[in-house]
Formats: structure tokens, C-alpha cells, sequence
């Protein structure tokens, strides 16, 4: 579990990182506190980092019951696939933000075998 522990630790750092970059953003753009709108670059920049939030409440728990309940190789697999997808989603998003689907599909993809294998291992567990 301690490497599975690291992915969690290394998504919340690339949060983290996300995060600042928004507040780079705000003060590039000029988009003032507490406004999250009024520049378009600005705006993709907070709905990237809030996006990315709004997958970490899948991604956390469902990574932490993979590896202690079905396979920490394939939890930590995921991870790997789930913080590529999230940099490639925010980068695409930035950019041009009809790009962002191959991010965001990588991303579903490891969150739905977590969650999938996760369950399966608890059920497995529950009824031995």
C-alpha cells in the first residue's frame, strides 16, 4: 500500500500544481478574486483545476480500496494512467479545449477499473 499511497500523494501534488497555475492565471488575465470569469483563458484554466477536483473524489477512494482489496500493481498502474490523463486533460483544455477528450477518457478509464476492481475485491473479501 505504500505505493499506492504515493499516487494518491503524487495526485495531490499535481492539484496542488494545477492550482497554482490558476492562480498565475488570475493575475496574467486580470481576473480579480473573488470572480471566476471574465477571461477566457482565465476560465479554462479554473474549470480544468475544478474538473480535476471533481475527479479526485472518484479517484481517492477508489485507488485506496484497489490496492488493499484486489492488486496494488494494478492500483498503482492506474494511478500512473490517472495523473498522465489529468495533465494531458489540463494542458488540452488550456490550449484548446475541444482537445481535452483523450485526457479525459485516460482518466475515466483508470478511474472505472479502480472502481470496478476495488468493488469486486471488496465483495470477494465480504463473502469469504
Amino acid at each position: 500500500m505504500v505505493y499506492v499511497s504515493v499516487m494518491v500523494l503524487l495526485a495531490l501534488v499535481q492539484f496542488m500544481y494545477f492550482g497554482v497555475a490558476v492562480g498565475r492565471a488570475r493575475v496574467r488575465h486580470n481576473v480579480g478574486a473573488p470572480a471566476v470569469s471574465g477571461d477566457e483563458l482565465f476560465e479554462r484554466f479554473h474549470r480544468a483545476h475544478q474538473n480535476t477536483l471533481e475527479q479526485l473524489v472518484i479517484f481517492i477512494p477508489a485507488i485506496c480500496a484497489s490496492g488493499y482489496f484486489a492488486s496494488p500493481l494494478l492500483a498503482v498502474t492506474c494511478g500512473v494512467a490517472f495523473l498522465i490523463g489529468r495533465a494531458w486533460y489540463f494542458r488540452c483544455y488550456i490550449r484548446d479545449p475541444d482537445t481535452r477528450g483523450t485526457g479525459m477518457v485516460i482518466t475515466l478509464l483508470a478511474s472505472v477499473i479502480l472502481l470496478v476492481s476495488g468493488l469486486v475485491g471488496a465483495i470477494r473479501t465480504l463473502l469469504s
